[in-house]
């Protein structure tokens, strides 16, 4: 049992329970894996709005996907309706009759009875200290650790509901659905008419939703009150940003709080390295280095990709961050630049960084085997809206 973070360890549901497969397993699954995907792409039952444990798929690609129809929806002075689901338990809630019935429908008998197999006749028990629980079977969930249990979940999820007014964006269980409009009204009421279907198909594949933990935004930039949307005749709470793919999106799409938040955990994470950093430390120069580009770094540069054409102030909140760290690797005196510790430390300055890393993205997307994915290698927003707001857009980085 793997404790949760940020969750209460008194309670049982703070805890990730991970499979202890034998080797002989593990081996015999990287062997089936690859025949697997090769039945279940040759009869395309994954759809193309699922992004998640697919090979030439990633997060920033669907995360750029979400960030397209926002911008859009902006640029056209549309009102863009979203809500971003939280699946309780996803992995360890799968239904296992539920997903046989639907394997045997598209699988080979030979393969659908290996993984019957795989499925049946599991137990599990609890040790803590020296108490040891009693023996229970297993009848739900896809085995934490396996290499097909993502893959099982999304064969059991492929067939979610969709609707012709709105847009799905799945990456494994991070499920968002938008829907745009220039009546606010219109596009609300498309959003809470997909909610409507998916509640019985929740119901029948016993997938729990959890609508007090999923979010609900009108990404827009008027000051409007909007109305409510239910899933259960439960109201999902209304948010001023939401969290998806690990990047944080506001109403008007500024970034502000994504840049507020990462700088906050940057700080907090240097404080805990800032003896191994500043002029005490026993380190070389090279491991100080070493140490920022491996720990301290990754916390903003994941994303930049789409974050990185935000306005110069919220850039410059996460910059200024890393020039005092870097002054402080090197021990450089106040009249030294930032722009020459940057070069001698061979770290680039954060826009700089940001427009190379989206260029080496787009590259990859011109043969990309998914259409939805393919679309994000036009070097404009969708339907090529007139571009109106004077801010800019990831794909501004191609033409700096």
């Amino acid at each position: 049992m793997i404790p949760k973070p940020s969750k209460p360890t008194h309670l049982p549901s703070s805890y990730r329970p991970i499979s202890l497969l034998s080797i002989l397993g593990k081996i015999f699954e990287r062997l089936l894996l690859p025949r697997l995907q090769e039945s279940f792409d040759g009869l395309e039952i994954i759809p193309n709005h699922q992004f998640g444990f697919r090979s030439c798929h990633s997060t920033i690609q669907q995360a750029h996907r979400v960030v397209d129809t926002i911008a859009t929806s902006l640029e056209l002075k549309h009102f863009c309706a979203g809500v971003f689901l939280d699946v309780s338990q996803a992995f360890d809630r799968v239904w296992h009759k539920g997903l046989l019935w639907k394997l045997k429908g598209i699988l080979p008998s030979t393969y659908y009875l290996i993984l019957k197999s795989y499925l049946s006749d599991r137990f599990f028990l609890v040790t803590q200290g020296s108490s040891r629980s009693s023996i229970f079977p297993v009848l739900a969930g896809v085995p934490q650790g396996s290499v097909l249990a993502p893959l099982l979940y999304t064969i059991f999820t492929a067939d979610l509901p969709s609707n012709p007014n709105t847009s799905i964006y799945t990456f494994a269980d991070d499920t968002a659905i938008l829907s745009t409009h220039t009546d606010s009204v219109f596009a609300i009421r498309s959003l809470q008419s997909h909610l409507h279907s998916l509640e019985p198909w929740l119901q029948k594949w016993r997938i729990k939703i959890n609508p007090n933990k999923s979010k609900y935004i009108v990404f827009t930039l008027k000051r409007t009150t909007l109305g409510p949307v239910f899933l259960y005749n439960t109201p999902i709470p209304p948010a001023d940003h939401v969290r998806y793919l690990g990047l944080y999106l506001d109403k008007r799409l500024t970034w502000n709080p994504h840049t507020r938040l990462k700088r906050a955990e940057l700080n907090k994470r240097y404080k805990l390295l800032a003896r191994l950093l500043d002029k005490r430390s026993k380190l070389t120069l090279q491991n100080k280095r070493r140490l920022y580009t491996s720990l301290l770094a990754p916390i903003w540069t994941y994303g930049l990709e789409l974050y990185g054409t935000a306005k110069r102030s919220n850039i410059n909140r996460l910059q200024t961050l890393q020039s005092k760290i870097l002054r402080r690797i090197v021990n450089a005196p106040f009249y030294v630049s930032n722009h020459s510790i940057h070069t001698d430390l061979n770290i680039p300055f954060i826009p700089e960084l940001a427009k190379t890393r989206y260029n080496k993205f787009h590259q990859k997307l011109s043969f990309h085997p998914n259409p939805l994915a393919a679309n994000l290698f036009s070097t404009t927003l969708p339907s090529n809206p007139r571009r109106r707001l004077r801010r800019r857009w990831p794909r501004d980085q191609l033409v700096d």
